[in-house]
């Protein structure tokens, strides 16, 4: 089989632009003590999008280089494992709230996402790609798949989630008076997938392990569910 290198060049150097757009986009949220409005995710993406647009490249192409990233996804979810063995006692003396929260957390992003996309008048397609979006990406897109929607739009219902949560997550909790570092976490990781995880780590270790878990089991419990549960009420 031969290797189209034109194309193989195009997709590393969206690649490498995405690097750079990110560790600047890093490196400014540093400068402002960690402010969560700057988030590097959504800093980063503005500039791509304009380059993407100012070139003419279509997603399909900046893909070539971007499945990388999207890939590493995976790997870096199952790494969130490690503060789960070290907080592992912490974690099972909380175990039937957990649950709870778990429960309610996943039916309630699934429903009020459908709820919302049915209010405003979406499509069935749209509907279907936005009933995924608390879950992380590489899940969120095998979900809408399973189901009919788009994967790729659900990639950025999924972002602009995940963008949301990591930017007002913190602000709520105080608003409501939600202090326990693990309920703060943990509600981020049903609400925001990793985006919200990566803000939580940023506030405090025991925030990021708590997150971590219910990103994870989120996505394990969504996957399993919702494509079971859509074709018993669509039937």
């Amino acid at each position: 089989m031969s290797i189209d290198w034109p194309v193989v060049a195009h997709g590393a150097l969206w690649l490498a632009l995405t690097f750079v757009a990110y560790f600047a986009a890093r490196r400014l949220q540093q400068a402002l003590n960690g402010n969560p409005l700057a988030n590097p995710v959504l800093i980063a993406a503005a500039p791509l999008i304009v380059l993407l647009i100012a070139s003419h490249t279509s997603y399909a192409e900046y893909s070539h280089g971007g499945w990388l990233l999207l890939w590493l996804l995976g790997p870096a979810t199952v790494g969130l494992a490690v503060p789960l063995y070290l907080n592992f006692a912490e974690v099972r003396s909380v175990l039937l709230p957990m649950i709870a929260a778990l429960v309610v957390g996943s039916f309630t992003a699934v429903i009020s996402a459908v709820a919302i996309g049915y209010e405003l008048g979406a499509s069935i397609e749209t509907i279907r790609s936005l009933a995924p979006k608390s879950v992380t990406t590489p899940i969120a897109m095998g979900i809408a798949q399973e189901i009919g929607g788009i994967p790729a739009l659900t990639a950025a219902f999924v972002i602009i989630t995940g963008g949301v949560g990591a930017i007002c997550g913190s602000a709520l909790f105080n608003l409501v008076g939600v202090t326990d570092r693990r309920a703060r976490g943990f509600a981020m990781g049903i609400a925001a997938h990793g985006m919200g995880t990566a803000r939580a780590f940023q506030v405090s270790f025991k925030a990021g392990t708590f997150s971590g878990v219910a990103m994870t089991i989120n996505g394990i419990v969504t996957a399993l569910l919702l494509p079971v549960l859509w074709l018993f009420f669509a039937s």
